[in-house]
């Protein structure tokens, strides 16, 4: 196999000034692109701002003989991003969402600020950079956007409940985008990482955190990232040098007969089978999720 390169390409990386973004941006430098590292320098809360830490990973790509510059722009104001990668480099190829915060909180005490903050960076953050950049894509014909997920959207997680709505809800932009961007040689793809980065320190048992670099996150990025690849719409965890796709499984349930209806008690009578995943499907868009209803429908006309 041919070694995976990015020479022509531009890639932006939101929250690369540590971390999992961080990791990202030095691998895609190595391989040649060139990197547009944004990072506010906030806290992991969202709160101040400070250039320092994306211009530190910009020095770092530089002495190692790559091409770099630094972005302090807030994601919530992608189109700044995307412009400052246009004025420096002249297009836009690839999009990493990174950029995260953490406002964990039970439920109970969560408020709207907790909530909105969450919400506007992870969600409104992904989709104002996205946004800014497709055009580009689809005039060049190529684009590659990976969206950071988070098992804590996937599975749930206590005092996550902004966090894991936010999370979950960029697999649902991940699908959509997947699905209008092929045909201009988009692919769109989501991961779910675990790394030891000032975000989940404390979070793992000893010795474990260590394990966990972010560096071991980058390289499935660059590759779904590559010309290469053709996967899109696909969700993937990884951490720790274990990776894996994830999707999604559902029952084959139950009918009754739309004519006639049926009852509350109906629904408890059958609801063991209406939970069994013996003999599951895997439905990969809206028609196949569609096919047993319709086949509920036809089966009682």
């Amino acid at each position: 196999m041919s070694d995976i390169r990015f020479d022509d390409k531009v890639v932006i990386v939101t929250g690369a000034g540590g971390g999992i973004g961080r990791a990202h941006a030095l691998l895609f430098a190595k391989h040649g692109a060139k990197v547009v590292v944004n990072d506010l320098g906030g806290s992991t809360n969202g709160e101040g701002a400070n250039s320092e830490a994306a211009l530190k990973v910009v020095e770092e790509i530089k002495a190692a003989g790559g091409t770099a510059i630094a972005n302090p722009d807030n994601v919530i104001n992608g189109d700044r991003i995307v412009e400052c990668a246009m004025d420096n480099f002249g297009r836009i190829d690839i999009v990493v969402n990174n950029a995260g915060i953490l406002r964990d909180k039970s439920f109970a005490k969560m408020t709207d600020a907790d909530w909105d903050l969450i919400y506007k960076v992870h969600v409104e953050g992904a989709y104002k950079t996205t946004k800014a950049a497709w055009d580009h894509m689809k005039n060049n014909n190529f684009g590659r956007i990976i969206f950071t997920s988070s098992t804590s959207g996937i599975y749930g997680n206590f005092g996550q409940a902004n966090y894991g709505m936010a999370k979950l809800g960029l697999y649902g932009f991940t699908r959509t985008l997947a699905i209008e961007g092929r045909k201009n040689n988009i692919f769109v793809n989501a991961i779910a990482p675990t790394g030891g980065t000032r975000m989940t320190e404390g979070l793992f048992p000893e010795g474990a955190f260590e394990k966990l670099k972010p560096e071991l996150v980058s390289p499935l990025v660059a590759y779904l990232c590559s010309e290469e690849c053709k996967e899109t719409g696909s969700l993937f965890e990884v951490g720790g040098g274990w990776m894996g796709k994830v999707r999604w499984e559902r029952s084959l349930g139950i009918g009754f007969d739309p004519d006639k209806g049926f009852t509350p008690e109906d629904v408890a009578a059958n609801f063991e089978q209406l939970c069994s995943f013996e003999g599951a499907v895997h439905p990969k868009d809206n028609i196949e999720a569609l096919r047993e209803l319709m086949a509920n429908i036809q089966k009682f006309a």
